[in-house]
């Protein structure tokens, strides 16, 4: 078989050689660009180890400082709530506590209260004699009210008295043989002066006929309720009242109250106090 040669004419291949020629310069041309950006690329990684190679020699002084920086956090955040907490309690403190009202006339001029704010201040003189003569609606009886012995609990009755507190109270708990009790101004036996103290329990006292005593719902929870013991079974409690008082005349008046009493406590007539008056400085 016999091959065949085609002519190709000169301006045909001068236009080839030039095709050729700018492929050659396009080829030459992407692979410079190609070295270029390997260039910046590997000039980006340089400068970065770099860097990291800057921040491993210097990470020794820096983690002291930031583990510094933790343990003064650590230390400081107590000291701002330890600071606080008195705060917060001197503020509800003083707000579950507030002012009682000032000692009342000794002359009995004072408006009458059943309700106060807080506990009294001390209005008595401990070392002072003090009587009240308490007028009922069969008679009077008359308590000598032992300051020196029970201070406080004297001062809470006395200065309740000399606020008219006790004015046309009821007894309203009467046990013949046992109690006769009154100073709830609500005449439920639930009632009280807005406040509650502590109890006051000396060695050596003990109760008798005619002793007068605070009522109490618990431990350091007297207010104005008290009793007079009417009997033997009276004398026999547990020394956990307030004894703060003795009946001294007028027993009669007390046994005539108790006489209208019940075995559960409810007067079958009902009796009630018209003044208590203080004798006393």
């Amino acid at each position: 078989m016999r091959l065949a040669f085609f002519y190709v004419p000169s301006a045909k291949r001068e236009r080839i050689r030039a095709n050729q020629a700018k492929k050659r310069a396009e080829q030459v041309a992407v692979a410079k660009k190609k070295t270029r950006n390997k260039k910046v690329i590997y000039g980006s990684i340089l400068v970065v180890l770099a860097i990291v190679a800057v921040y491993l020699v210097s990470r020794p002084s820096g983690s002291k400082t930031t583990k510094s920086a933790t343990s003064a956090t650590t230390s400081t955040n107590p000291t701002p709530t330890t600071t606080a907490a008195p705060t917060t309690t001197a503020a509800t403190t003083t707000a579950a506590a507030p002012t009682p009202l000032a000692c009342p006339p000794v002359g009995g001029s004072a408006t009458r209260i059943i309700k106060f704010p807080a506990a009294p201040p001390m209005c008595i003189n401990p070392a002072a004699t003090y009587t009240a003569t308490v007028k009922t609606d069969v008679g009077s009886f008359v308590i000598s009210l032992d300051a020196k012995t029970d201070p406080i609990t004297v001062n809470n009755f006395v200065y309740l008295a000399r606020y008219h507190y006790f004015d046309g109270i009821i007894f309203h708990r009467v046990i013949p043989g046992f109690v006769v009790q009154g100073g709830d101004p609500t005449g439920t036996g639930t009632g009280g002066p807005g406040y509650q103290f502590a109890d006051e329990l000396p060695p050596g006292q003990s109760y008798k006929i005619g002793t007068v005593a605070m009522a109490n719902s618990g431990p350091n929870t007297n207010g104005s309720q008290f009793f007079i013991v009417v009997g033997a079974q009276g004398t026999t409690l547990p020394y956990q009242y307030s004894i703060f008082g003795q009946v001294t005349s007028g027993m009669s008046t007390v046994n005539a109250i108790a006489a209208d009493g019940t075995a559960s406590g409810t007067p079958k007539v009902v009796h009630k106090m018209l003044s208590v008056t203080i004798t006393g400085p």
